[in-house]
């Protein structure tokens, strides 16, 4: 063994060594961080004036170093004390929770018995419980020598899987520093964007990197972070997509890394639990499900099969969890702590409550983060932070509610009634959120939880609906600010719906910026970087690459439509010119194309027009929800040699993230600037946006827009032997604004008439 020091939390130490039994994730009403933060405020502020409060402790043993942080602490009693926060019945706290507790309180008083050289300390659990402010203590005395025993016997479980750790760091650190690029040489463009992503890291700094489709991002992201984990030691990489196309492509790219075979790189893939899931009519406890049955039992064997793996995607994952009979889903939750790269979604890193985001802060792990088609994250990270409540909820809550949340149930209804008396517009936009009905609906999600606590049975679904329902609410209530809106849509005098919809997920996202040592978001449209940077809350010296295309203007010709509208009150006169100028153009060119809408009506018509007025030409058509078998064979109709138009409308399923290079596809049809439609929810949007950043209708229309539209017509050309055509049909594609956001190589062609 070198001289290395494996770092380690008390909780991580004790997560390891001392939980047993099952997995049991039936749904308590355990208190909010926030009430947890107030109930070790209300503990300490009982005690006596020389009780200190979360007391740093740390101490050795072998490789490894231990440290953590104790509750508190009462030298006047020679006390440690661990806080535990609860709400209900003390009774029904599960035994492997109090083992875990005790082994984490007994590790604090060893390592403070080594710090201040006692020769015994008393230790005790205490119990607050959020709904009464009563406490509960359980309480033990112990020698220093039995606790050194107990403290040994922890490390002793411990360090066999530590030092192994220690030398897969280190074996993993050599072979990526000597790591190679995995092909002969770098295509055009990758070499730079890799370059990019490497000082990025170097200079502990985040980048925009506009990279075009073709030049293999996603290896020319990943291994220059690699490349760059030993001399910054990083401990891990997350890879984060939008679809589950984009797992893929980086597993891919992983395993093209690892294809020499010498590279001890853990990799993970994370799943949502819906799909990986073997047992969907159980529920996640021991009592019900056979794979949580047991689990902490079963799982340190299915940890180490699991770390021995060459690449943990979800097949493995089951495979090895189903061998060692325990859930698929939490072992891959479990192996996040030993991976090296984990390739997951979104919302693992930048939701509310992203388990990557949670573990890193917890462990303290240096990391560096890559997002792809990050185009898509400004949609999807207000998504994350946007909540609504529909007063139908409140009815079917309240008609099969037990008696005794009646009132606080009816108390929601008029104080909702007053907040649609104040709203009665179709759809409104309130200054503020309302007071009296933020009080009532947090009156009821406590009189649910206080409810759930005294009778420990599920709820029926219509209760546990609102109740998820008002408890998100008011998490986002207490973060409210100018970067959300709250508004009431009327559908008629019995249905409203209340909305916290967030316009700006900056102050969300920005701590997640800011905690990681490197973020790279990276597409082929992230024009103009300061669109992202603002809305995205990214650190003021994010860098910035638009990357140089391989691709050159001889490869395409782009033609706009001069004579046509696509806006709405223009679309009934665009139908046949459209029809004509594709007909015209594939009978010049006989393949396969894709034309683009801006929605399923408007599709429709135009297909119509022209199965009637060209029925030689082959059609087929995206059609509304559309399941994978479907979507593969609209995609499978697109063969080398074949003939004919896809219709699909911009924004969907096919326009982006597909694949068609040579002549699977030579040509697309853009009939729209993709503009996000004009309604009331988007005009007050704009508003926002114009009074934040001073670009309402570009930062609402104009450029959502063109990234729809260059992302579709990115579809043509994806290799550099590729040949194409793209028509953008429209007469606003000849502004000058407009073509400023189209790629740079595009040659836009003399306008058509």
């Amino acid at each position: 063994m070198n001289d290395a020091r494996y770092v380690v939390s008390v909780r991580a130490l004790c997560e390891f060594t001392a939980k047993q039994g099952d997995l049991d994730l039936r749904f308590t009403p355990s208190p909010t961080a926030q009430e947890g933060i107030a109930g070790h405020a209300v503990v300490a502020s009982r005690r006596d004036d020389n009780y200190r409060s979360e007391v740093t402790l740390a101490g050795d043993w072998g490789p490894l170093h231990v440290r953590g942080r104790a509750d508190g602490y009462d030298p006047d009693r020679n006390l440690i004390e661990e806080v535990k926060t609860y709400r209900g019945q003390f009774a029904r706290i599960p035994d492997n929770h109090l083992r875990l507790a005790w082994a984490q309180l007994r590790v604090y008083g060893h390592l403070m018995c080594e710090e201040l050289g006692m020769d015994d300390v008393n230790l005790a659990l205490v119990y607050f419980d959020i709904g009464t402010q009563q406490e509960t203590v359980l309480r033990e005395t112990h020698t220093r020598a039995d606790l050194a025993a107990l403290f040994e016997d922890q490390c002793r479980r411990f360090v066999a899987w530590a030092e192994r750790e220690l030398a897969h760091r280190g074996a993993r650190d050599a072979a990526l520093t000597a790591l190679r690029f995995p092909h002969a040489d770098f295509r055009p463009g990758q070499r730079q964007l890799a370059e990019a992503i490497f000082r990025a890291n170097a200079g502990k700094r985040s980048l925009l990197a506009q990279a075009p489709t073709g030049i293999g991002k996603t290896v020319g992201t990943l291994f220059p972070v690699l490349k760059a984990a030993p001399g910054q030691a990083l401990d891990k990489v997350f890879f984060l997509a939008a679809k589950t196309p984009g797992r893929q492509l980086a597993l891919d790219a992983a395993a093209t890394l690892k294809s020499g075979g010498t590279l001890p790189l853990r990799v993970l893939e994370l799943s949502a639990r819906d799909k990986a899931c073997e047992h969907p009519d159980k529920a996640c406890h021991g009592d019900s499900c056979p794979l949580a049955q047991g689990f902490y039992d079963r799982l340190p064997a299915a940890r180490d099969a699991a770390a021995h793996a060459d690449m943990l995607d979800r097949a493995a994952l089951r495979e090895i969890g189903l061998a060692h009979d325990v859930c698929p889903y939490y072992l891959g939750s479990e192996m996040v702590r030993w991976s090296d790269v984990v390739v997951g979604d979104y919302n693992y890193w930048f939701d509310g409550g992203a388990m990557l985001y949670a573990l890193a802060l917890e462990r303290g792990w240096k990391v560096s983060v890559l997002a792809d088609e990050a185009h898509n994250l400004v949609s999807r990270a207000r998504s994350m932070y946007t909540t609504t409540l529909q007063r139908a909820g409140l009815r079917a809550a309240r008609a099969i509610a037990p008696p005794a949340l009646h009132k606080p149930l009816d108390k929601v209804k008029r104080a909702w009634t007053d907040v649609s008396k104040s709203a009665p517009l179709p759809y409104q936009v309130l200054d503020g959120l309302p007071d009296k009905f933020l009080n009532a609906l947090q009156g009821a999600a406590s009189a649910i939880t206080e409810h759930m606590a005294a009778f420990p049975v599920p709820l029926d679904p219509e209760l546990q609906d609102f109740y998820f329902g008002a408890l998100q609410f008011g998490r986002l209530a207490e973060s409210f600010g100018e970067h959300s809106l709250f508004d009431v849509t009327r559908e008629d005098e019995r249905n409203t719906t209340l909305c916290i919809r967030n316009v700006v997920p900056a102050p969300f996202l920005g701590p997640r910026f800011a905690y990681a040592h490197s973020t790279t978001l990276f597409s082929a449209t992230l024009s103009p970087w300061h669109y992202f940077a603002d809305l995205l809350g990214m650190p003021a010296d994010t860098a910035w690459i638009d990357v140089d295309s391989p691709f050159t203007a001889s490869q395409l010709d782009v033609h706009v439509a001069h004579g046509i509208s696509t806006r709405y009150q223009a679309r009934a006169g665009s139908l046949a010119p459209i029809a004509t100028l594709m007909a015209d153009q594939y009978h010049e060119k006989p393949g396969n194309y894709l034309a683009f809408f801006s929605s399923f009506d408007y599709l429709q018509q135009v297909a119509d027009r022209f199965e009637r007025d060209h029925p030689d030409i082959p059609v087929w058509r995206q059609a509304r929800r559309m399941s994978e078998p479907e979507r593969a064979d609209f995609l499978a109709r697109f063969v080398a040699g074949g003939r004919g138009i896809g219709f699909a409308v911009l924004g969907g399923s096919f326009g982006e993230g597909v694949d068609l290079p040579g002549e699977r596809l030579i040509g697309a049809f853009v009939a729209t600037l993709g503009l996000p439609q004009v309604n009331p929810v988007n005009e007050q949007l704009r508003q926002r946006m114009q009074a934040m950043f001073g670009a309402g209708y570009d930062y609402t229309y104009l450029y959502p827009g063109m990234q729809k539209v260059v992302q579709a017509a990115g579809r043509v050309i994806r290799t550099e032997q590729d040949r194409g055509v793209v028509w953008l049909i429209d007469d606003r594609f000849a502004r000058p604004e407009v073509q400023a956001l189209l790629p740079a190589w595009w040659p836009v062609g003399k306008a058509a008439s």
